[in-house]
């Protein structure tokens, strides 16, 4: 929290939603989704948000000390991946496992009717898992679509999704408030 009051701090994960009229629908949607995806693929979202060429390496070659400290980008995935091999070296295949990067195991996933979505949705929001979600896609066009017209009227019927905004800016909407000058300093230790 680096000091600040947690009460103050909104967690919003990544979240994939797969939603059809029916069940079967929603699952016919991930299964499509699930043959789409490719290793390069992932090797290209691994490159991008790590910023190293993971395509340089041969796929089952352990990794050289210097070449995990040379990892930059979103060190999170790279310390995970790190911590679950120890003590062995990680391999390329190994992050690409671990990470999930560009395949539907790389956020949770909601799939099923309107009403199932939004009861998954709810228990992680009611619990409190988190504060809302960030909607990830799993294709474009129709991610974004299929959740305004079959999600957002569910979360509308039971009070979950509101219908006008209070404030104008996001920050307003959240309920968080305006930092004063200084706040975001790191506090010193003794």
């Amino acid at each position: 929290t680096a000091g600040r009051d947690p009460a103050s701090i909104a967690v919003c994960p990544a979240i994939y939603v797969i939603v059809g009229e029916t069940r079967a629908i929603a699952e016919e949607k991930r299964a499509l989704a699930e043959s789409l995806v490719h290793p390069i693929d992932q090797l290209a979202l691994l490159s991008e948000g790590l910023n190293f060429d993971f395509g340089s390496k041969p796929m089952d070659e352990p990794f050289t000390q210097k070449e995990l400290d040379s990892i930059g980008g979103l060190q999170a995935l790279r310390n995970r991946v790190v911590q679950l091999k120890a003590p062995a070296m990680p391999t390329v295949r190994d992050f690409m496992e671990i990470t999930g990067r560009g395949t539907l195991a790389e956020h949770p996933v909601f799939c099923g009717t309107p009403k199932d979505v939004v009861d998954q949705m709810e228990e992680w929001f009611k619990t409190p898992c988190c504060d809302g979600f960030v909607l990830a896609a799993t294709s474009i066009p129709g991610t974004y679509e299929d959740f305004v017209r079959l999600v957002v009227p569910e979360m509308q019927r039971r009070g979950l999704y509101q219908k006008e905004y209070k404030g104008k800016t996001l920050r307003e909407n959240l309920g968080l408030p305006l930092p004063k000058r200084g706040d975001w300093k790191p506090k010193k230790t003794s």
